[in-house]
């Protein structure tokens, strides 16, 4: 995956900082952001969250791009909250400073995002993760929620996503001790979407990144707002949401030509109209 060229698609140079790397491709709609802060294991400073920020809200409402990849440099993924940083902030700061603006601008994101994890998915990288649609982890990462240690408790989704992913006794279990799930806990737990080999999380996620960007992209988003707005009403009401949208789709071109294609025995072309 390359950069595009100046006056490509997206200034990807304006996009990426010192701590966050962006590079896409313009022919699949694909992006990867990349935290780039090893020596701290990639942990999450305001400089690092307002980057992601950043660069997700530029992406997300960029047409052509279709799917996003969010991984860290070195053997972590986001080994945590910057502790140092952190430590000193009053409760006036935080919301001054919209510390949790990068977790707010992934969970409200209509593109497909896909966490790569490699290594540690700690406090805010397993929010991070959580934030994501899909993710890909490899056999040796880890991923939990130890704010307990520190004297907080999660203060970005760590409690409510976790709480819905794994159900309420792991969850506690997990939140109350401060331990981590290893890759393979995580993926039988429903955390992890795919279990890969080591070294492989960024390579699987951008092949499913690949896939789904050639998806109509109309459907894409339908499929994102129906899974988002249906998980904490009643069922009737989600089906009645899922019905809604399945009826509106029949009046964009994306389904005429998806169903033209199959009939047609050949492969469709989207365009999300």
């Amino acid at each position: 995956m390359t950069p595009n060229t100046p006056g490509g698609l997206i200034d990807l140079i304006a996009l990426s900082t010192d701590s966050l790397t962006v590079n896409g491709d313009p022919k699949t709609g694909v992006f990867r952001l990349t935290i780039n802060r090893p020596e701290r294991r990639n942990a999450l400073n305001i400089e690092v969250k307002d980057a992601v920020a950043n660069a997700v809200a530029s992406l997300d409402t960029h047409p052509d791009v279709r799917a996003v990849v969010i991984t860290g440099s070195g053997n972590a993924f986001v080994a945590g909250t910057d502790v140092a940083e952190m430590q000193p902030l009053t409760p006036i700061e935080h919301t001054l400073r919209t510390t949790d603006r990068m977790f707010t601008a992934l969970r409200n994101a209509s593109t497909p995002l896909i966490a790569a994890v490699e290594g540690y998915a700690l406090g805010g990288g397993c929010e991070l993760a959580m934030c994501c649609d899909i993710i890909v982890a490899s056999e040796t990462a880890k991923f939990g929620q130890p704010e307990i240690k520190l004297g907080v408790i999660p203060g970005a989704g760590g409690t409510q996503r976790l709480l819905r992913a794994v159900g309420r006794y792991k969850t506690m279990r997990l939140l109350l001790t401060g331990d981590a799930l290893s890759a393979t806990e995580a993926h039988s737990a429903g955390l992890v979407s795919e279990l890969v080999p080591q070294g492989s999380a960024l390579s699987r996620a951008e092949e499913l990144a690949v896939t789904i960007a050639a998806m109509p992209p109309l459907a894409v988003a339908a499929i994102k707002d129906v899974i988002r707005a249906g998980a904490d009403v009643p069922l009737d009401t989600a089906l009645l949401l899922e019905r809604k949208a399945f009826q509106i789709l029949f009046d964009s071109a994306d389904q005429k030509e998806g169903m033209g294609a199959f009939l047609e025995k050949r492969s469709p072309e989207y365009h999300g109209h």
